[in-house]
C-alpha cells in the first residue's frame, strides 16, 4: 500500500501580523519614518485589550506621533485624550490617560483596533490598504462574543466593519450616534472619530461622545 503524503495543514487565520508588508506604499512610508524617528514603534500596531471583550472599538489607523510612536492604539496622541478619559468614565479602563505602553493602563471588557494597522501618509489610507487589512479585522470580529457591540469611529471604520462581516456598504448608513442591528445579533454603533480636527471644530463634542458611550454601556448592561 502506498501512503499518500498528507496535505499541508491550512495556516490559521490571523487577527494581526507584526511583520505584515502587504501594502507597498505603507511599508515604504514606515521604513522612511523609522529613519527619521528611530525611537518610534514605526510598524504595524497590534490591537489592545482582552481577547474576549464584548466591546470592540474600531478606529481608522495609527497616528504619526501617537500609536505609530508608542505601539498602542490611541496612545500618546490628541485623539486618545478624549477616548481614554471616556473609557475610564464609563468603566472600560482602570485610568483616564494613556501615554505609553508601560503606563499601567488596562482595558476592561473593551478592545481597541484599527481598520488599518500601519501609519498611512497624511493619515489617509487608500481603499486597497483598507481592503488588505480587512482580513485581520474579520478574524477579530469573528472571535468576539455573540452578544458583543462594535463601535466604529468614523465612516472608514464603519465601512471596514461591514466588509469584515461580509455585508454590503449599503447594509447600514453611517451617522453619528446611529445604532445598527447586525444579522448575527450583534450591534454596531457609529460615532464621529475623536480626532483633533473633529473635536476642535466642535463637530464632535465631549457631550456627544459621552452620549454614545452611555448608549454602549446600556447595551452591554442589558
Amino acid at each position: 500500500m502506498t501512503c499518500k503524503t498528507p496535505a499541508a495543514p491550512k495556516a490559521p487565520a490571523l487577527h494581526f501580523d507584526p511583520a505584515c508588508r502587504a501594502c507597498p506604499r505603507l511599508a515604504t512610508f514606515l521604513r522612511n519614518v523609522r529613519k527619521e524617528y528611530p525611537a518610534y514603534h514605526a510598524a504595524p500596531v497590534a490591537p489592545f485589550g482582552p481577547d474576549d471583550a464584548r466591546l470592540i472599538i474600531v478606529g481608522l489607523a495609527p497616528g504619526m506621533h501617537g500609536a505609530n510612536a508608542t505601539g498602542r492604539p490611541f496612545t500618546g496622541d490628541y485623539a486618545g485624550i478624549l477616548l481614554y478619559e471616556t473609557l475610564h468614565r464609563f468603566g472600560f479602563s482602570n485610568q483616564p490617560t494613556a501615554t505609553h505602553r508601560g503606563d499601567g493602563l488596562e482595558l476592561r471588557n473593551c478592545r481597541i483596533t484599527n481598520a488599518v494597522k500601519c501609519l498611512p501618509p497624511e493619515n489617509k489610507p487608500i481603499g486597497a490598504e483598507v481592503g488588505n487589512c480587512n482580513r485581520f479585522l474579520a478574524v477579530e470580529l469573528k472571535r468576539m462574543p455573540a452578544d458583543g457591540v462594535i463601535l466604529a469611529l468614523g465612516s472608514v471604520a464603519h465601512r471596514a466593519v461591514l466588509k469584515a462581516l461580509g455585508l454590503r456598504a449599503s447594509a447600514c448608513k453611517f451617522a453619528h450616534g446611529a445604532r445598527h442591528a447586525l444579522p448575527d445579533g450583534r450591534r454596531l454603533v457609529d460615532s464621529y472619530h475623536c480626532s483633533r480636527y473633529n473635536t476642535q471644530t466642535r463637530r464632535l463634542t465631549e457631550a456627544m461622545f459621552h452620549a454614545v458611550f452611555a448608549e454602549l454601556r446600556a447595551l452591554l448592561d442589558r
